[in-house]
């Protein structure tokens, strides 16, 4: 058994095709095909399905596919124990953010790990919740920020952040200059929110559900900046957290009077996945950025 069998194997399973797994791994399709076939024929077991163009695992393949992952992600963390230093740190760290956290929270993050950790390249992913726990399954990711906690005994989450919950109201609105607002007093305005597939929207809701408000939904949208400038313009009020909370002209943010209207941010791994020395000095930064 070779190591680039695994890999094409898990290639595979990731793409569910034979013809992306090869493009991705930068070999043809029949090489790429070759090297399956001689791993089912020593495993001696069927890994795929073959369905015309697609592909699909076996049982046999769904048991051997966490098996794979784990000795390329042993393999991932010995070469870069090896190729560190004891006076600095290299290697690639891949992170996945949600659009609600990534452009408030990340970049102080990304430069403080630059400065400190030169040698070491970070590549981020912004996605909503359900695609990145698919890509830290899949090992795609090293690590996700995202708003805890999640559903999955397999992973292991590290608390960052508990921050609170602010109604954007256009300013001339008549509770733009309280301190703090209910639900309640605003559940007759027309609300904007973030569309089905973002956590925040989970929070928002729940805070709704908490004050007994059912909210008249006009408009959603994946981007606190399109709610936002809505607001602005006077087409209703939107929830947003405390990290999104501007100096717009337009615009006020009235803090939520309801001490659960709250969000935790958290950075999440794969239970059981071994972490490089720059996986770990990620976390370090993640835990004191500066």
């Amino acid at each position: 058994m070779e190591l680039h069998q695994l890999r094409y194997f898990c290639a595979v399973a990731e793409t569910g095709s034979f013809s992306r797994a090869a493009e991705h791994s930068h070999v043809s399709q029949p090489s790429l095909s070759q090297q399956i076939l001689k791993l089912e024929a020593e495993l001696g077991a069927r890994l795929f399905d073959r369905l015309g163009r697609s592909v699909r695992l076996t049982d046999a393949g769904k048991t051997f596919l966490p098996r794979a992952r784990a000795v390329l992600h042993e393999l991932e963390a010995a070469r870069g124990d090896v190729s560190d230093s004891k006076d600095s740190i290299s290697g690639h760290v891949t992170v996945g953010v949600i659009p609600t956290v990534a452009p408030y929270f990340l970049p102080p993050i990304i430069a403080a790990f630059s400065k400190r950790f030169p040698e070491a390249a970070v590549s981020i992913v912004e996605e909503i919740t359900p695609v990145l726990l698919d890509r830290l399954r899949a090992g795609i990711l090293d690590l996700a920020i995202l708003a805890i906690p999640v559903r999955g005994q397999e992973f292991e989450s590290l608390p960052l952040l508990t921050e609170p919950l602010f109604a954007a109201l256009p300013k001339k609105h008549k509770l733009a200059r309280r301190s703090s607002v209910s639900l309640r007093e605003v559940r007759k305005e027309p609300f904007l929110l973030l569309r089905d597939g973002h956590c925040f929207r989970e929070n928002a809701v729940a805070a709704c559900d908490r004050a007994r408000v059912s909210p008249q939904v006009v408009f959603e949208s994946g981007q606190f900046s399109s709610l936002l400038g809505l607001v602005g313009a006077g087409m209703g009020i939107s929830l947003v957290p405390a990290m999104a909370v501007s100096r717009a002209p337009d615009l006020k943010f009235v803090r939520i009077a309801d001490a659960d209207a709250t969000r935790t941010i958290g950075a999440l791994t794969l239970r059981g996945r071994s972490l490089s020395r720059a996986h770990q000095a990620f976390l370090s930064v993640l835990r004191q950025p500066s």
